[in-house]
């Protein structure tokens, strides 16, 4: 039972790379391009990953003309902002993959701190994408919070049987 709940929180892991990973492209993307490079990379990002039909028809097309319109100063506050991002979920994923407690809960504050983000943009304009995006960051919530604190009340009944033994 053990390593299948060390696989999970390593999938998670990776999960938060992969993501990183995607930011870090839209990061440097953002700063070292025009606003319709940005577009044109993008597009071909969420075509090659298969998201577009998560993300609804016109999710995709309205972002990207969104990002086709920005200024260059915008464009690069966003690269700035997706860099950020991506740090945390670097930091997240790898401590995960080393089975870090502290990367278990950093991930719940993250994640959690998400959740009425996205629950706001699913209600403003619903799509596949969003409800998946809410529904998978609220398993990982749930999931990662019911671990950290089943593995408390172990060691604390452990610990009630040793003082109790001794």
């Amino acid at each position: 039972m053990g390593k299948n709940r060390d696989g999970l929180v390593r999938l998670i892991g990776a999960f938060k790379l992969v993501k990183a990973a995607f930011l870090i492209a839209v990061g440097v993307a953002a700063l070292w391009s025009m606003p319709q490079d940005l577009a044109a990379f993008a597009h071909r990002g969420i075509s090659w990953m298969g998201w577009g039909p998560f993300l609804g028809r016109e999710g995709p097309h309205h972002a990207l003309a969104k990002l086709r319109h920005l200024d260059p100063a915008t464009a690069k506050r966003l690269g700035v902002l997706c860099l950020g991002y991506a740090s945390v979920f670097l930091v997240e994923g790898v401590g995960l993959l080393l089975k870090q407690r502290w990367a278990e809960w950093l991930t719940v504050v993250v994640t959690g701190s998400f959740i009425p983000i996205e629950i706001y943009e699913l209600v403003k304009e619903a799509s596949a994408g969003k409800v998946v995006a809410l529904v998978l960051n609220a398993a990982i919530l749930v999931y990662l919070i019911t671990r950290r604190v089943g593995e408390r009340r172990q060691i604390g009944s452990r610990i009630l049987r040793a003082v109790g033994a001794a």
